[in-house]
């Protein structure tokens, strides 16, 4: 099938599109400091994510990599181009659910550029008006053949206006 390029979903119409990618992100890429700044944060100082000349000597790629939960936590910036609307035009607010499945595949350099490919899986409409969104999410990088991960997310979206 081919790939859908408008970015604004109305839900109610959304099932349609199962099965078929949605978006595809622009590339983006990390550097060494945001990768130091995420091990900071989570308070993870593994020296293969965030020193430099000990990834050079002991690591496997020879470079420092982004944390793999930094890879998956970019989701939410590559998929960002894609608002989700009730009839109307009401626009509703989209939460993190949860994820059914994350594999981490291939590990993603520092400063390589990487994008998402977003596959719509599911959509479920709840009692309460607001619906189940289930994507599958392809983090590529770019010139490499296996990707970084694969993770089956899904997303909340209620109206504004819902209690």
């Amino acid at each position: 099938m081919g790939r859908v390029t408008q970015t604004e979903y109305d839900v109610e119409t959304l099932a349609s599109l199962v099965g078929q990618e949605i978006l595809v992100s622009d590339w983006i890429s990390i550097s060494q400091e945001e990768i130091n700044d995420f091990g900071r944060v989570t308070r993870d100082p593994d020296p293969m994510h965030i020193d430099p000349d000990y990834a050079r000597e002991h690591s496997p790629f020879g470079q420092t990599i982004l944390f793999g939960f930094q890879t998956l936590s970019m989701l939410s910036n590559l998929c960002s181009p894609v608002r989700y609307r009730h009839g109307g035009g009401v626009i509703g607010y989209d939460l993190n659910y949860g994820l059914n499945r994350v594999r981490f595949i291939s590990p993603v350099p520092v400063n390589a550029r990487f994008r998402n490919r977003m596959s719509l899986k599911s959509v479920e409409r709840r009692e309460d008006g607001s619906y189940l969104i289930t994507s599958e999410n392809v983090i590529e990088i770019e010139g490499q053949e296996r990707p970084a991960l694969i993770a089956e997310w899904i997303g909340l979206v209620s109206r504004e206006d819902a209690q």
